[in-house]
């Protein structure tokens, strides 16, 4: 999705859908549509279950629902892998699988 990412795009996908948010949240299992208008105005983050109920709901990756918040996410983790990869310069087997790991994270050659 090109420009500014948003927080997520639960409400692009709604649309698409056709389903209003009583119905979303009908199929979510929650009392109506308030909740489903808090997530999608960014107000309330939904629990990993709510999440993944949306996923289930959508046919779409939660990355991609809710892919500002993704992005946040794995920048935070990248900032953490580098300062990891900088302690681990000696040689040895479980450091070279753990660089790896973070050569991985950081989308290192």
């Amino acid at each position: 999705m090109p420009g500014k990412t948003l927080s997520n795009y639960l409400r692009t996908f709604r649309l698409r859908a056709g389903l209003s948010q009583d119905e979303v949240a009908a199929l979510l299992g929650v009392a109506g549509g308030a909740e489903v208008s808090r997530h999608e105005t960014f107000r309330r983050m939904p629990s990993l279950a709510t999440a993944l109920r949306y996923e289930a709901i959508f046919g779409i990756p939660v990355r991609e629902l809710f892919a500002g918040e993704y992005q946040k996410v794995e920048l935070a983790i990248q900032a953490r892998a580098e300062e990891l990869a900088d302690r681990w310069t000696q040689p040895g087997s479980q450091r070279t699988q753990k660089r790896q790991l973070l050569a991985r994270i950081l989308n290192w050659s």
